[in-house]
């Protein structure tokens, strides 16, 4: 969807989409304010704790992957376009 690689904040998402988006920008830029609350919101639309595990999982595998590809000098592929084009 690349309404939400352009900008997640005004793609229609659903309210659980949009809390998962919420929690990926906070783990991704300030993850040392993390609370039992973020994951509370994630219940709230029906997440058990296997998804939330498992989402977690997952942004923390993509912030550790690119912070191990800028730190190598990984170029980017040329033959990927970016999202929205």
């Amino acid at each position: 969807m690349h309404a939400v690689a352009r900008d997640w904040r005004t793609a229609p998402l659903s309210p659980a989409d949009r809390a998962l988006c919420e929690l990926a920008e906070k783990l991704t830029h300030r993850q040392r304010r993390m609370t039992e609350g973020d994951l509370d919101r994630l219940r709230e639309h029906g997440l058990d704790d296997r998804a939330i595990h498992d989402a977690v999982q997952v942004i923390a595998y993509f912030n550790y992957i690119t912070r191990i590809a800028d730190a190598l000098g990984v170029e980017h592929e040329d033959f990927i376009g970016p999202w929205g084009e």
